[in-house]
């Protein structure tokens, strides 16, 4: 039986130590024949360091690693090429920072390949230097894989100040791409946000965003057939329905996808948790909904386009495109008005709907223990009107008067308790004896 790569973003070691591999070499093949500048965002823990890991030794010409695999008998093999791996993944908790991880990528690069760093040029100046004398070195165009190349902003966004100096200091490393295109073979940059590209990539208007391309939709994540396909002898005395109501639901417009990481750790245990949703925080995004006074639970009433949920930025954070890039939110269904399509969001999965109350009303009251929304879910099983309305006022009086001041705060505090119970929720539900405000 092969194993589950739980952790692994190798790979080589995924291959060559008998871990499951999800067959995902035909869109990588048709993504590398038909383009050259790439950016994909996709929420955390979702596949997208082995993705650029399998491009490069795509590149790298390691046909042995592909054996059996859709790209083997497609791919030009005996051509190679040098490929730059960039991996901005590491915590970077100060401005000053990004310099230092900057350079250390680099020296890994230059090293790699051995080429000596210039100690007279800066960073940008290195990066530059480094693709061209790579170039000149193999007689072949280079290969530039970025990785997580939002983290260093995302880890100050908090400080505006510090935020404003990385990116500055990110946008000259970046924009060094722009007047290298001879040198250049194919570039994919990754990352969780979408900030506003114009603010990054300066002159590289070229760059084809593939995040909500229907041809990608699945280059990351697991389809239900991909599950029950490569992981058969794992499914065993599972019950399918379960994971999929737990697990599944990412919809980047094409078949909904599971979350890789849920899967692996849930096949391993066999125990319904929140594992995807423990591992990131999301502290800042409520301090956000509670500073905007964002009307939480209208937000799934609202049609969006694909500019809106790209609307990300230092100085303009969109709530609606936080929640959906960082994958709290998901497309539920996709409508045409005119010749656009527009798109209405909810949670993907059930793990994201009770984790993600839960955790907004701990936020909210500071004092919620999850034992709250026990009593009360047995009251709405047993349809007791009476219980109900008790619960409510119990969880009501843990709120602080402050709290309750803020209408917007108090309807997301009420509608994300009800959600925390595991019961869907319909604001404003229009019925023949008026409009109820949730149900």
């Amino acid at each position: 039986m092969k194993r589950l790569p739980i952790g692994i973003s190798d790979f080589k070691e995924l291959i060559t130590n008998n871990y499951v591999y999800v067959d995902k070499t035909k869109y990588i093949y048709e993504l590398l024949s038909s383009s050259k500048y790439v950016f994909l965002s996709r929420p955390r823990r979702f596949g997208k360091s082995l993705l650029l890991s399998t491009i490069r030794y795509i590149y790298e010409g390691k046909r042995e690693l592909f054996k059996g695999l859709y790209i083997e008998g497609k791919w030009e093999w005996d051509e190679k090429y040098p490929v730059i791996r960039i991996d901005f993944s590491v915590d970077i908790r100060e401005s000053k920072k990004i310099y230092e991880r900057m350079k250390e990528e680099l020296e890994l690069n230059y090293t790699k390949y051995e080429i000596e760093m210039d100690k007279e040029k800066d960073i940008p100046g290195n990066f530059k230097k480094l693709i061209i004398e790579l170039n000149k070195k193999y007689k072949k165009q280079v290969v530039v894989l970025i990785d997580e190349y939002d983290k260093p902003i995302l880890d100050v966004i908090e400080d505006k100040t510090q935020a404003e100096e990385v990116r500055r200091t990110l946008k000259e490393f970046y924009s060094v791409l722009k007047g290298l295109d001879e040198y250049i073979k194919f570039v994919l940059v990754t990352g969780v946000s979408k900030f506003a590209k114009v603010s990054l990539f300066s002159g590289l208007n070229q760059l084809e965003d593939i995040s909500l391309s229907k041809e990608y939709g699945d280059i990351c994540g697991y389809t239900q057939s991909e599950l029950e396909h490569y992981f058969k002898e794992y499914l065993k005395d599972v019950n399918l329905e379960e994971i999929k109501e737990w697990y599944n639901g990412y919809n980047f417009l094409a078949d909904k996808v599971y979350n890789p990481f849920d899967v692996l750790l849930y096949l391993k245990k066999k125990e319904i948790r929140n594992y995807w949703y423990e591992t990131g925080r999301t502290e800042f995004l409520f301090k956000i909904i509670k500073q905007k006074n964002f009307d939480l639970p209208y937000l799934y009433k609202r049609y969006y386009t694909e500019e809106i949920l790209e609307k990300f930025d230092i100085e303009y954070i969109s709530i609606e495109a936080l929640m959906f890039q960082t994958g709290y939110l998901t497309i539920k269904e996709i409508e045409k008005i005119g010749a656009r399509e527009v798109y209405t969001l909810d949670y993907p999965n059930r793990e994201v709907r009770e984790a993600f109350n839960n955790e907004l009303l701990f936020y909210i009251t500071r004092d919620y223990k999850q034992y709250i929304t026990k009593p009360l879910e047995l009251a709405l099983i047993k349809e007791n009107l009476e219980e109900i309305r008790k619960q409510v006022e119990v969880f009501i009086n843990t709120i602080s008067y402050e709290v309750l001041k803020n209408e917007y705060v108090y309807s997301a505090a009420i509608y994300g308790l009800v959600y925390a119970t595991g019961y869907n929720v319909i604001i404003e539900d229009n019925t023949s004896k008026g409009r109820i405000d949730l149900t």
